[in-house]
Parts: C-alpha cells; sequence; structure tokens
C-alpha cells in the first residue's frame, strides 16, 4: 500500500457524504404528514417522493461502480456529491409534489454516483486484516444513518418546515467536497467497455416492477389504462430482469452484471441478506411515523425522539461490532442481528395500540438497535472480503444494487399493505381524502383501526428479517485473509468471450 495514503482520513471524508445521502433514504418518513398537508396531496403521492428516490438511487449503481473503476472513485463521488447537493436545493424550493418527485430523482441519480465508490475505496487502500474496523465504520455509518434521519427530520419540520431537511444538505455537502478533495487519493483506474443494452435493461424493468407494485392498491389490481393493467406492469418487469440476467450471461461484451462475482458463495449470500436489510429498515418506518403522528398525536420531533434508543445503541456498539469482524466468524453477529430484528418488529406489531403506554414502545425500539449493529458491518464484510481489487468498485455496485433492490421493494411493498389495511380496519370512505392522514390526531373512532393497520404492516419486514437470518445461516466461515497486495485475479467474465 502506498505509504502517502491516509486511509481513515480518507474514510471518514467519504463517510460524511454517505451519511448525508442514507439519512435521505429515510429523513422524508418524518416529513411525509407535512408534506402531505403543505403540498395538497394524498398518500400514494408522498411515498412517491421516497420511491422515486430509491429507484433512481438503485437502478444506475451498476454501471456507476463500473465508471469509478474507469474514471477513479474519487472523481465520480466528487462529481456525485455536485449533484446531489444541488438537487436538494431544488427539493427544498419545490411548489409542487410532481416538481419534488422530479428533484428527487435526480438527487436519487447524485446518490447513485457516491454510494459504489465508498466500499471500493475500503477495498483498494486498507489491509484485510484491517478492513473489518473499516467496514464497521462503513455498516454503522449505514445503519445509523437509516434511524438519525427521522430524528433529524423531525427537528428540522419542527423547527423550520419540511423544506429544510432539504436545505440542510447544501452546506454538509460543500464541507465532504472539500474533505474528499483533500483528503482521497487518486487511485489507479482500470479500462472497461460499458454494457448500454443492460442499462437499459435493468432500468426499464425495475421501473415496471416498482411501479406495477405500490400503484396496484390504486388501481385496485386492475386496469390502469386501455390494455395496461398493474399485473401486466409486474409481470413485464420480470420478463425484463429475466432478460437482463440472461444477457449478462450471454452477451458478448464485457457483462455490466459480472456474474462471476457470484460464483464466491459468501459474496452471493450476502448480496441476498443486505436486500433483506435493505427492504426491512426502509419499510418499518413508514407505518411507524403514521402510528405516532397520526394516532398518538405527537409532533414530527416527539415521533422521531421515539426512535433514539435505536440511534444511540447503534453508534455505541458499532466499534464493538467492527473489532469482533475481524476475530469472529461474522456469521454469527449477523445472525443474531437479523433474528433480533424480526423479534422487534413483531414486538411493534403487537404494542401499535392507541392507549399503548409511551414507554413500552421504546423497548422494541432498543432492540432494533442491538439488531442493526450485528447487521450491517458482519454482512458488508462477508461480501467484500474476497474481492479483487480491479473490480472492487463491481463488486461494491453489485452490493449496494442489491440493498437498494431491497430498498425500492421494501418502499413499494409496505405502501401496498398499509393501503390494503387501511382498507380493511377503517370504515368505507374513511381513507378516501387527504385530510385523515395530515390531522395533527385522527378522531377517537379511526384511531383503533388505523394503529392496528399500521402494526399489521410491520408483520411484513417482520418475515423478510427472518428470511434474511436464513440466508445469513448458509455464510461460511471466512477464509484466512490473503496477504496484502498480492492482486487477485479477475473473475473470467471480466473479459469478453473470443469471437
Amino acid at each position: 500500500m502506498d505509504p502517502h495514503i491516509r486511509p481513515w482520513p480518507a474514510l471518514w471524508s467519504l463517510v460524511l457524504g454517505f451519511f448525508m445521502i442514507l439519512v435521505d433514504t429515510t429523513i422524508v418518513s418524518v416529513a411525509n404528514p407535512a408534506i402531505l398537508r403543505g403540498l395538497d396531496t394524498d398518500i400514494n403521492a408522498v411515498i412517491w417522493v421516497t420511491s422515486a428516490y430509491l429507484l433512481a438511487y438503485a437502478v444506475p449503481l451498476l454501471i456507476t461502480g463500473r465508471l469509478g473503476d474507469r474514471f477513479g472513485p474519487k472523481r465520480l463521488y466528487l462529481g456525485g456529491l455536485t449533484v446531489f447537493t444541488l438537487s436538494s436545493a431544488w427539493c427544498g424550493l419545490a411548489d409542487s409534489i410532481e416538481m419534488l418527485i422530479a428533484a428527487r430523482v435526480v438527487q436519487g441519480l447524485g446518490a447513485a454516483m457516491m454510494t459504489p465508490q465508498t466500499m471500493a475505496v475500503i477495498t483498494r487502500i486498507f489491509p484485510p486484516d484491517r478492513r473489518g474496523a473499516a467496514m464497521g465504520l462503513w455498516g454503522a455509518t449505514a445503519g445509523v444513518a437509516t434511524l438519525v434521519g427521522p430524528v433529524l427530520g423531525g427537528l428540522l419540520v419542527d423547527g423550520f418546515g419540511w423544506e429544510w431537511i432539504f436545505f440542510l444538505n447544501v452546506p454538509v455537502g460543500v464541507l465532504a467536497f472539500v474533505l474528499v478533495l483533500r483528503n482521497v487519493p487518486n487511485l489507479p483506474t482500470h479500462p472497461h467497455r460499458f454494457d448500454l443494452l443492460g442499462v437499459v435493461l435493468s432500468a426499464v424493468g425495475m421501473f415496471l416492477l416498482v411501479f406495477g407494485i405500490q400503484e396496484g392498491e390504486t388501481y385496485d389490481w386492475g386496469v390502469i389504462a386501455g390494455p395496461i393493467s398493474v399485473w401486466s406492469l409486474i409481470i413485464a418487469g420480470l420478463v425484463v430482469l429475466t432478460l437482463f440476467v440472461l444477457w449478462q450471461r450471454f452477451g458478448r461484451g464485457e457483462p455490466l452484471l459480472p456474474l462471476a462475482l457470484f460464483r464466491d458463495r459468501n459474496f452471493s449470500l450476502a448480496n441476498a441478506a443486505i436486500t433483506t436489510v435493505g427492504f426491512g429498515v426502509t419499510s418499518m418506518s413508514l407505518p411507524l411515523i403514521f402510528y405516532f403522528q397520526t394516532v398518538r398525536g405527537m409532533t414530527p420531533t416527539q415521533s422521531a425522539l421515539m426512535l433514539v434508543p435505536t440511534a444511540v445503541l447503534g453508534i455505541v456498539l458499532a466499534p464493538v461490532v467492527g473489532k469482533l469482524v475481524d476475530r469472529t466468524n461474522p456469521r454469527n453477529l449477523a445472525l443474531g442481528g437479523m433474528i433480533l430484528l424480526a423479534v422487534a418488529l413483531t414486538w411493534y406489531a403487537v404494542l401499535l395500540r392507541p392507549d399503548t403506554p409511551v414507554w413500552l414502545l421504546l423497548l422494541p425500539n432498543a432492540l432494533l438497535g442491538l439488531a442493526n449493529a450485528g447487521i450491517w458491518s458482519p454482512i458488508s464484510n462477508t461480501a467484500t472480503r474476497n474481492l479483487p481489487r480491479q473490480v472492487a468498485g463491481a463488486g461494491s455496485g453489485v452490493y449496494n444494487t442489491t440493498r437498494q433492490v431491497g430498498a425500492v421493494l421494501g418502499s413499494a411493498g409496505i405502501a401496498v399493505l398499509m393501503e390494503a389495511r387501511l382498507a380493511a380496519e377503517l370504515p368505507s370512505g374513511a381513507t378516501a381524502g387527504a385530510s385523515e392522514f395530515g390531522a395533527a390526531t385522527l378522531p377517537a373512532a379511526l384511531q383503533d383501526g388505523f394503529a392496528a393497520a399500521m402494526g399489521q404492516s410491520l408483520l411484513l419486514p417482520a418475515a423478510i428479517a427472518l428470511v434474511g437470518a436464513v440466508v445469513v445461516l448458509f455464510f461460511a466461515k471466512p477464509a484466512p485473509n490473503r496477504a496484502w497486495g498480492a492482486e487477485a485475479p479477475a473473475p473470467k467474465a471480466e473479459a469478453a468471450p473470443a469471437p
């Protein structure tokens, strides 16, 4: 390793921007009721403020990881940070729900340029025997950011208005730009050709699938327009994604998704596991925030403070877990974390009633803190441990794509389930307008049904967490670390087959 490279200052500089873009994944959840009222819209349109960001974030990750290998992770990160910061200002200035959603799409594109570069830099500047601690910081950032988002959002919405959850990114983005410019090294690049057909297939497939899932309840799972139905969109999305995988396997050029990476058992399983984590963490906050604000009458700040135990425990335990990952089998930590996540969400589902004591609601949140501490670092370290450095960007792009795919599906899936359970639990017509959900507190006659619907919705991420626990159970015990400096052979699929 180059003695002039200072790994930790470089990582801390990258983490600031990474933290900011992950906070924006969840910070909107606490502001949803305020956005709903302020822009005079409905619950489904407000949920698209999050889903549009997640979708624009997820789709380009495969190619932005490769772009980082080709042009350098520092350049891609700084470009993405510029796009993200400017679009954040646009979000805050939006005066309609359509403009806000459009700005969030651009913001997601900026985030997609940044995210793979953080893991790629870790893989390339930290030796394997110190990578666990570095991944511990990366994983803790991912876990804590998703929980700090609602807390920070509550303070900003109450104090200044929902627009400031976006305006805050501007000074943070400028600071992060200066730090990365100063502390992150220019790393060697590797030539790549880019699979444009793969980009189109993956983007179209994901959009059709997510749009179909999220809009299903709106159109009663029937016809949207003319011959186009909800189910035709979902099926078309699955078909297009299947074509994408086949193209990656049999196409003659360099694949966008290097399937050879999945020959590593732990890489494959870690990607499956982080998909379930992305699904669970993204989907759980929406029912909780709506319950706290519309049933219990809490302000955005008060509802966000109900999530503080998770954030505090995640921050305190992150360095401990990071050290353990280098010394023990990460499977055991990740398995415990996934099981605790499922238990905490099920506990919440039981407790969400209009008259549950507030102190009792803090207990499953503390359990979520223990769960998150055991999830992020062990899974990310398992995924990247054996990545060859010349495909670090591609590998981190795949890993972050699967995480964001889980988050997109979680956002869409929880929206569908919430609407379905509200329709089942509330009197007919009670869900027709926005006023019921934007009000400070629901009428007493609707509180029992609304709370029950939110609790039932949380069983979905709980079930997905159990699926993740089963996946983690099959992690192989990590092989001894390779000597640092030995360049591992690139996967064979990286080279185009001979004509």
